[in-house]
C-alpha cells in the first residue's frame, strides 16, 4: 500500500502543472536544479574557449605584424635606393655640365676606396690606364681641383688630394692675367684648409677671392678654380702673406669625379746656354 500510494503521489507531482503558465511543475524544478550545473559548465567551456581564441589571435596578430615591418623594410630600402639614385643622376648630370664646358677631354670615374690613414689624403678611381689614364693627370669635379694621378694600373688609379702635405701646385689670386698675386699652394693634411706660400707682402689680397691654377707647375693646366681665401695675416714689403684657401671641392662627400685628359706641352730644349750652368 505504500509503494502504492508513494508511485500515485510521484505521478501527480509529475502530471501537476502551474497554474498560470501550464507547465509541468516537475519540469520547472528539473530546470532549476540543472541550472546549478548548467551555468559553471558554461561559463568554463566559454572561458577555455576564448582563451585558445585569444592565443589564435595573437598568433595571427603577430604574424600580420611580422609582414608588415618586413613590408616596411623593404619599402625603406625601395626609398633609399630611388634616393641613392635620385643623387647620382644629379652629381653626373654636374659631370656632363663639367664635361660639355671644359675645353679638355673629361672621363668620368667613381671612388671606389680612400685610404683610411690620416697621413696620407689619397683616393682609388676606377679608371685605369685602359681608359686613358696617365701619372699627373688632373682630377676635378664641378667645384674644382681635386688632385693628381700618382699611380695607374690597368683598371684602377690612385689619386693624391690637393690637401696632402707633400703636394704642390701653382696659384694665382684672381683671374690670369689680370693679377699680380702669383704664389705655391700646398697641402695641410687638412681636408677643409690649403696654405698658399710666397705671395708677396705688398700685394693687396683679400678674403672671400677666388684663386687658380697658373699651370707654371707642369701639371695642371691653368685656370682651374682651386678655392677661396678664408684667412690672411698680412706680410710686408719684405715679408709674405700667409694665406689659408678653402678647397672648392668638397673632398669629404665626392662619389664622382672627372679625370682630365691633359697632357701638359713639353719642355724644349735650350738653344743656347751658359758654360757653366751644368755642372759636370
Amino acid at each position: 500500500m505504500i509503494a502504492l500510494l508513494l508511485m500515485n503521489f510521484i505521478l501527480m507531482a509529475f502530471d501537476a502543472r502551474d497554474s498560470t503558465s501550464g507547465q509541468r511543475v516537475v519540469r520547472t524544478w528539473t530546470q532549476t536544479a540543472a541550472d546549478f550545473v548548467q551555468s559553471p559548465v558554461t561559463s568554463i567551456a566559454a572561458s577555455v574557449s576564448n582563451y585558445f581564441s585569444s592565443i589564435s589571435s595573437l598568433r595571427s596578430a603577430k604574424s600580420d605584424n611580422d609582414t608588415l615591418v618586413q613590408r616596411v623594410q623593404e619599402l625603406e630600402v625601395e626609398v633609399k635606393q630611388k634616393s641613392d639614385l635620385a643623387s647620382e643622376n644629379e652629381r653626373l648630370k654636374t659631370l656632363l655640365h663639367l664635361k660639355e664646358t671644359s675645353k679638355y677631354k673629361v672621363l668620368t670615374a667613381r671612388i671606389i676606396g680612400r685610404d683610411p690613414s690620416v697621413w696620407f689624403d689619397s683616393s682609388i678611381i676606377n679608371r685605369g690606364s685602359l681608359d686613358g689614364v696617365q701619372l699627373n693627370m688632373p682630377i676635378v669635379t664641378d667645384g674644382g681641383l681635386v688632385g693628381r694621378v700618382t699611380a695607374v694600373s690597368p683598371l684602377t688609379a690612385q689619386v693624391d688630394l690637393i690637401t696632402y702635405s707633400k703636394s704642390g701646385l701653382g696659384g694665382i689670386i684672381g683671374e690670369i692675367g689680370e693679377s699680380n698675386a702669383l704664389g705655391v699652394i700646398v697641402g695641410t693634411s687638412k681636408k677643409d684648409l690649403l696654405q698658399m706660400k710666397y705671395v708677396p707682402g705688398s700685394v693687396d689680397v683679400k678674403v672671400g677671392q677666388t684663386v687658380f691654377t697658373t699651370g707654371q707647375d707642369g701639371i695642371f693646366p691653368p685656370g682651374l678654380k682651386v678655392g677661396e681665401i678664408v684667412s690672411i695675416v698680412t706680410g710686408s714689403a719684405t715679408t709674405p702673406h700667409q694665406i689659408q684657401i678653402r678647397p672648392a671641392a668638397r673632398l669629404n662627400s665626392m662619389q664622382e669625379v672627372g679625370v682630365l685628359l691633359y697632357e701638359p706641352p713639353p719642355r724644349g730644349e735650350f738653344e743656347q746656354k751658359l758654360p757653366n750652368a751644368v755642372k759636370k
